[in-house]
């Protein structure tokens, strides 16, 4: 929005075509959506009390949880709000990706809202029947899917990027709709499993969002590019804009999520920043960086299945209590030391993830 105001203002000064630099719209987006959350976010969280929208903790989880009991949740609808807001204002309103991926991450936050709903005011246990949940999500990353391949405008936009060899980028055909549903599902309900403790997900996530960002910028310059041997596909620096003010509104709303939490982001803000993260990933090629720099996410999320399936097929469990953070927790870790240790361990497979765009 205001990239057309300054495009419209240069005709009467030259100075406004400042606006047009992408760069810099991306570190405006990053303030815009911190102001946002940090402004509107002691009003959220206040109004979330008054209607007494309270997060329920499950007696078989560790008892420090006890604690927190009644704490307002729904807060990610503060994160979606500022992300929303900063990347409308912002961002480039013409390109189809920005577009995108604003409808996918939201969407998936309306999903969570319909859980979380049901479970904190309507007071059912269930919330949105799994069935149904994995449904929609299917749907929306499926039809997201079909609409990358089928307005796909060049070969590099559909092809596997192999990290590490810079010449091995097979071409995906209709595995590529297949390759985005896994993708923004799967990063949907990582980042859903790993919001568990005061900040352990929505660091990581701004981390993960940061690193996104400088890949979609050097996805979308054709210099940066063919220098780093990775896919142009062009219009995708905008995706820059939208990274950006994931980071803003994730720091804004760390300021209240921090130990010990005034607010949780809720089924509406892990999935939806989940699908994000995947959804931004798959349209610059970069799903197997995503992988590495959200091993964290991906950690998390195998420590259920493995759960899962040991007991079984065996009766015995593999962990403590899953998700894993939950058994670092009973073996006595204090909330904020395994908090502290995941975003460490976060900084440093970010790094690896940005470190194989060079690598190659």
């Amino acid at each position: 929005m205001l990239l057309w105001l300054g495009e419209w203002l240069t005709q009467f000064h030259s100075g406004f075509g400042v606006v047009t630099y992408l760069t810099l719209r991306a570190i405006f987006s990053v303030g815009t959506a911190l102001a946002v959350a940090l402004i509107l976010g002691p009003v959220v969280i206040r109004k979330l009390r008054e209607y007494q929208i309270g997060q329920a903790i499950r007696e078989v989880g560790p008892k420090s949880h006890l604690s927190k009991a009644g704490t307002p949740t729904m807060g990610g609808a503060l994160i979606l709000l500022s992300i929303a807001l900063s990347t409308l204002l912002w961002g480039d309103l013409e390109n189809r990706y920005v577009w995108l991926v604003l409808l996918v991450t939201l969407a998936f936050g309306a999903i969570g809202w319909v859980d979380d709903y049901r479970k904190v005011v309507e007071k059912n246990s269930r919330g949105l029947p799994g069935r149904w949940k994995y449904f929609w999500q299917s749907v929306l990353a499926l039809i997201a899917g079909a609409y990358l391949f089928y307005s796909a405008q060049s070969p590099q936009e559909t092809q596997l990027v192999v990290p590490f060899f810079k010449d091995v980028m097979p071409q995906l055909g209709l595995m590529f709709i297949v390759l985005t549903y896994f993708v923004v599902v799967g990063s949907s309900n990582a980042v859903n499993l790993t919001d568990g403790l005061d900040g352990l997900a929505i660091m990581p996530t701004v981390m993960v969002a940061a690193a996104l960002g400088v890949c979609a910028y050097l996805a979308g310059n054709v210099n940066f590019a063919d220098y780093l041997h990775i896919p142009y596909i062009a219009d995708s620096g905008e995706l820059a804009v939208f990274c950006a003010a994931i980071v803003g509104a994730g720091i804004g709303f760390l300021w209240f999520n921090t130990y010990p939490a005034q607010v949780f982001m809720g089924d509406v803000g892990s999935l939806a920043l989940g699908a994000a993260l995947g959804i931004v990933a798959v349209v610059i090629r970069q799903e197997i960086v995503l992988f590495i720099m959200g091993g964290i996410f991906v950690a998390e999320t195998v420590s259920v299945i493995l759960q899962v399936a040991s007991f079984k097929m065996t009766g015995r469990r593999i962990f403590r209590m899953a998700p894993l953070h939950h058994h670092f927790e009973l073996k006595g870790w204090p909330e904020p030391r395994v908090i502290v240790r995941f975003w460490i361990i976060t900084i440093v497979l970010v790094l690896v993830g940005l470190a194989t765009l060079k690598i190659r």
